[in-house]
């Protein structure tokens, strides 16, 4: 059964050819939030919706983090909002998301657009990252400084502990509390890094960014990756995983091309 994701909405724009929407996904740990930027700057083209999946942002949170499950959560949130087909981006989790959501109703993808991930299995590599969040949970920090600290004896990445910290927000009970979902998506943390699911390829427009510093996209995936995304145009953008806002001029100039072409 889906559920009602939170969502941030542009609405259309003046223009009467605008064409199809742009449904925007985040990854592990982001929101919507995390792509307010970008929605500023393509709002003026076309209509933007970025969600929160489930245990994510302001999205409930809910038992599954299969990857089907959260596509019919977004295919669900297009039927609400009257969306037929929209141009769908998905970073890293997100893509697989997006991938999926192709893969189980392509009629409802005018193109897609994946960033920095393959539809493949990837190893689990967040363990310092849960150890940081549980002993953030536990800490009760009064305020952000608190927040860091905290992160800090477990993630030592500075960027890693700002990127997180966006999951934190105010408690009733005064202080700081994380709005993630910590205990449902470690508990399907397995499906999250397994493969988007579906059946067969996804022969639509495909563009695929990918981190010339990052290993999740590298040559020798490129095959396996043709085999589910067989129109994919890859391109390759000076930046690590994190490349829309590491590069964020270059990764919004490069979707606004493939999605203006199709």
């Amino acid at each position: 059964m889906p559920i009602e994701l939170n969502h941030l909405d542009s609405d259309a724009p003046e223009a009467s050819d605008a064409g199809a929407p742009l449904v925007v996904i985040h990854g592990l740990f982001g929101s919507a939030d995390n792509w307010r930027s970008h929605v500023k700057q393509w709002q003026a083209q076309r209509r933007v919706i970025a969600v929160d999946l489930r245990n994510h942002g302001r999205s409930p949170h809910a038992q599954g983090m299969g990857y089907d499950a959260m596509a019919e959560d977004v295919l669900a949130l297009m039927d609400r909002l009257g969306i037929e087909r929209a141009h769908v981006l998905g970073h890293s989790m997100g893509g697989k998301v997006a991938i999926t959501l192709a893969r189980l109703a392509p009629e409802r993808v005018a193109s897609l657009v994946v960033a920095d991930i393959a539809p493949r299995a990837y190893g689990h590599d967040h363990d310092v990252v849960f150890a940081g969040l549980r002993r953030l949970e536990a800490g009760h920090p009064a305020n952000r400084r608190e927040a860091d600290e905290l992160l800090g004896e477990h993630v030592k990445e500075r960027a890693v502990r700002l990127f997180l910290a966006t999951n934190l927000e105010r408690a009733e009970e005064g202080g700081l509390r994380l709005r993630l979902g910590l205990d449902e998506i470690q508990q399907d943390y397995e499906a999250i890094m397994g493969p988007p699911l579906g059946e067969g390829a996804f022969e639509g427009p495909t563009l695929v960014l990918r981190g010339a510093r990052s290993p999740y996209v590298t040559d020798d995936m490129l095959p396996a990756l043709r085999e589910v995304l067989p129109a994919a145009e890859v391109v390759t953008l000076d930046a690590g995983h994190w490349l829309h806002a590491e590069q964020p001029e270059a990764f919004r100039e490069a979707v606004d091309r493939f999605v203006a072409d199709h």
